[in-house]
């Protein structure tokens, strides 16, 4: 592992350990705010537009000056938008401080880019899931303490300590060089990513496949605090359960080939929704957070796959094409699942599984097969 990967690395942890200590719980913060379920779905699905919107763009422009400028303006705009929610007394200043947390969201597709150009010996899949790793070890302590803090104190202290920890997180990225031109995937002649119907058939079965994984996401915190009456610390060891099944199956798992790897994912997923509905104590929630950790290692596993589609010229803009897609997920599901969840929370458990069976079954079908292609992608 070189040196840039290592400041990466190490950026990623801190940041999962600040954002851990929030994210989990950000649908209860809102609901104590004021805000009714559609609202939350709303907001969670806005911040899931924003994180969409931008995903093209930044793959686009990492391509063309480098992806090092993109990543540290990120950082800097996670870190001022996490002050900002820290800061705000209601929900009229916290959503916008919010939806601009979720602009972050362009670091995913020049990030990813970056890491597999200083990757060096390492396979696409391996530096991807263990950097994600990392970022998830962070999430293993970050949920336990937020919840303990939540409980004892106030919600609202959780962001100031994350915004405390993602200074530190961004000071470690501003030491990472600039890549060397990738070496990988060199000849035949650029298409454009959007004549490219392999990649294109891909990205289209994997963002229906992570809509339906994200699908519960949003709304089982407050599933467990309102129906299970699970109180704010066991839910932060619920979370912290779940970054550990993220960094088990990342490790675990990550030297699969691509392919597989993406669609071994799909039996953990499933097991989530049934478990929380139909579980009648913690063990069986912490199964189904630990087992939620497919959903990680699928986003990782389908980047690496990607790459077997393109040229490494349009790494960053494939990326981002991919995370627009993923993105279209977090904007639907909320939305859809705060409507449903209005009408009988469990039906959203119900949905969730039926449709990760069918995207499961689709994906298995008609996904590409593990080949290189030539003449020109």
């Amino acid at each position: 592992m070189n040196r840039s990967l290592k400041f990466v690395t190490f950026s990623m942890f801190a940041w999962g350990l600040g954002e851990g200590m929030f994210l989990l719980f950000q649908p209860i913060y809102l609901q104590k705010l004021g805000a009714e379920p559609i609202l939350i779905g709303m907001v969670l699905g806005s911040v899931g537009l924003m994180t969409t919107l931008v995903q093209i763009p930044s793959g686009y422009f990492s391509d063309r000056y480098g992806t090092r400028p993109i990543m540290l303006v990120s950082w800097v705009l996670g870190t001022l938008a996490a002050w900002g929610m820290a800061l705000s007394p209601n929900l009229q200043l916290f959503i916008p401080a919010f939806l601009l947390y979720g602009l972050t969201g362009s670091i995913v597709a020049p990030m990813n880019s970056y890491i597999t150009s200083v990757r060096g010996n390492w396979s696409a899949e391996r530096s991807l899931t263990f950097t994600g790793a990392a970022y998830h070890l962070g999430t293993i302590l970050g949920p336990t303490l937020g919840g303990f803090l939540g409980q004892k104190y106030e919600l609202r202290i959780l962001y100031v300590i994350a915004a405390i920890i993602f200074v530190i997180s961004t000071i470690l990225i501003f030491f990472i060089q600039n890549p060397d031109v990738e070496p990988h995937h060199t000849p035949g002649k650029v298409r454009g990513i959007f004549k490219n119907k392999l990649f294109m058939r891909m990205v289209i079965l994997a963002s229906l496949g992570m809509f339906f994984m994200v699908f519960t996401q949003s709304f089982t915190p407050i599933f467990l605090d309102e129906i299970r009456n699970i109180d704010l610390q066991k839910i932060g060891f619920l979370g912290t359960i779940g970054g550990l099944g993220n960094v088990v199956l990342a490790l675990m798992l990550g030297h699969l080939p691509a392919r597989i790897g993406y669609l071994v994912s799909f039996p953990f997923v499933l097991l989530f929704p049934i478990l929380i509905v139909k579980g009648t104590g913690m063990p069986w929630y912490g199964m189904a957070y630990f087992l939620f950790g497919g959903y990680r290692l699928a986003r990782s596993m389908i980047l690496a796959f990607s790459r077997q589609f393109i040229h490494s010229r349009e790494t960053g803009i494939a990326y981002g094409v991919i995370e627009t897609a993923n993105g279209a997920a977090t904007i639907l599901a909320p939305l859809l699942c705060g409507i449903i969840y209005n009408q009988n929370p469990e039906h959203i458990y119900w949905m969730a599984a039926i449709g990760l069976l069918v995207t499961f079954t689709l994906n298995l079908i008609w996904l590409p097969k593990n080949i290189y292609q030539k003449e020109g992608i």
